[in-house]
């Protein structure tokens, strides 16, 4: 194959792979840094009342559907109270109930919601209303009205908005200033409107809800009007003529009030009360994922249990320790005992520490050596003397166990977790280049090998590269493709650079 098709491939692997993680930041909301904040309301409902000595209920309305916000968690907190939570029409129902009731009772429903950008919509399909025989003088002004709005819109949505403009001007008609003399608050006129708009048989009903705050103590329930048009619910502010759900309305109840129903009770005073607090975004965009059976969710790293998540923490950091070599090694020249032997080393870095665990690793590989050195004398064979310095290897490494543990030095306790193979095969590696091209080259490779071990421990261990290749791990197919790019290159290595410098420098 040739260089350009190489080229294309790298091109390819890595577009797809910051395509996929583009998508998880953009449209999705994963972030791309990790500990990033994000508000989280906590909204309680309180409801006080006196028990008569006998059994008593009490039902509230809970929310369902929440556009614009993500339920994180919800309590019910009572007792002696049994609990149950059913579905009534676009409603959830939470019903508490005991047996016996007397005296004063407190029941809270608790819920943390969370900003989201989710798509959910109400789905229920109202019928189409009974058209009313409106009364005079409230017929004629009603009609009237009816027909101006009719002239200047075109569907359903400009129909009410429409309506709702002239029925909120600033200088109303005696038709409209007839009708206002109805209502008293913004539920009367919510219920106004609906009963107009039955005169056109327009589906309407109230929504109720909050808006959020950073605290308050004494929220109200505020209604909003909606409209369906044959295919969806439209959402209208019934004093401004605004159209959709403002950002910080958290959607309480559909319908009719009242909020709660209680049977057994007396006095009933039911409060709403508001706190925000902050919680980590990316709980809050798992917890959406999830909520939303999104291709994300379920094929996260974060659906698996815990321990195949840490073992994918650690594991997704190799390809990168391994992209870094390929970099030093092609680019650079550094040379080193092994192509990825290095990045084990690394590895075991991670538990042992990086300042013990060069002093092990220099250690295991000096005695050894020297070790090696004397089985030369023998003149075994290859495989023979490989299988001798594996077992001195593990003799050293228990002995080192042994020696700390009676000194209590516990982070010397983790050089059982150095790859023992490897270490066998850097001591037999650094002796043959001891004996063939001497000294010097021997101590430069090791030196190497144990420099890019510890800038791939650096690497490896640092918090946000792992965050990042834990949350986006497409990102592989981007090393992938910059795996396949320099695996092209035939130029010269930055320490060649300073070598034929020097050649020059000795020619002329």
């Amino acid at each position: 194959m040739n260089s350009f098709s190489v080229k294309i491939w790298a091109i390819v692997l890595a577009a797809i792979g910051i395509a996929i993680a583009a998508h998880k930041i953009i449209n999705v909301g994963l972030p791309l840094t990790p500990q990033q904040d994000t508000e989280l309301w906590t909204v309680q409902a309180q409801a006080t009342f006196t028990g008569t000595g006998g059994p008593a209920k009490f039902a509230l309305k809970i929310p369902s559907t929440t556009p614009n916000f993500l339920r994180m968690d919800e309590d019910f907190i009572s007792s002696r109270f049994g609990l149950s939570v059913d579905t009534v029409d676009s409603n959830r129902v939470a019903r508490w109930a005991v047996r016996r009731a007397k005296g004063t009772q407190n029941l809270y429903y608790r819920v943390q919601v969370a900003r989201a950008n989710n798509e959910v919509e109400f789905t229920s399909q109202p019928d189409f209303p009974e058209k009313p025989e409106y009364v005079e003088p409230y017929k004629s002004a009603i009609e009237s009205i009816l027909r101006t709005v009719r002239e200047e819109s075109a569907d359903v949505e400009s129909y009410v908005r429409a309506l709702l403009l002239q029925l909120n001007a600033s200088s109303p008609g005696a038709n409209v200033e007839l009708l206002l003399g109805r209502a008293d608050d913004a539920d009367e006129w919510t219920s106004e409107i609906i009963y107009i708009l039955k005169g056109v048989r327009i589906p309407a009903r109230k929504i109720w809800g909050f808006t959020v705050s950073d605290s308050n103590n004494s929220m109200a329930l505020t209604p909003l009007l909606q409209v369906h048009n044959g295919e969806r619910w439209f959402t209208f502010n019934p004093r401004t003529a605004q159209q959709g759900l403002p950002p910080d309305f958290l959607v309480w109840m559909v319908g009719d009030l009242p909020v709660y129903d209680a049977s057994g009770a007396k006095d009933v005073e039911l409060s709403f009360s508001v706190t925000k607090t902050y919680a980590e975004l990316m709980s809050v965009v798992r917890k959406g994922a999830e909520a939303s059976d999104s291709l994300v969710a379920q094929f996260s790293l974060f659906s698996l249990p815990v321990q195949g998540q840490n073992v994918y923490r650690l594991l997704l950091m190799v390809p990168l320790g391994a992209l870094f070599v390929v970099f030093l090694r092609t680019f650079v020249g550094v040379q080193t005992f092994g192509t990825f032997m290095p990045i084990l080393i690394a590895l075991a870095f991670r538990e042992t520490q990086l300042f013990w665990g060069i002093v092990l690793f220099s250690g295991i590989v000096a005695i050894g050596l020297m070790i090696r050195f004397y089985l030369e004398r023998m003149m075994l064979l290859l495989i023979p003397r490989l299988a001798a310095i594996l077992v001195i290897v593990v003799i050293l490494m228990l002995l080192v166990s042994l020696a700390t543990n009676r000194f209590e030095l516990d982070r010397l306790l983790s050089i059982s977790l150095f790859p023992m193979v490897i270490l066998a095969m850097t001591i037999e590696r650094m002796s043959i280049t001891w004996e063939e091209n001497g000294a010097g080259d021997a101590m430069k490779m090791g030196i190497g090998s144990l420099i890019v071990a510890c800038l791939g421990y650096l690497i490896m261990t640092n918090e946000s590269l792992m965050y990042v290749m834990f949350v986006f791990p497409e990102l592989l197919l981007v090393i992938l493709g910059l795996c396949l790019w320099m695996g092209r290159y035939t130029g010269y290595r930055l320490t060649e650079l300073f070598r034929f410098n020097a050649m020059r420098r000795g020619g002329s």
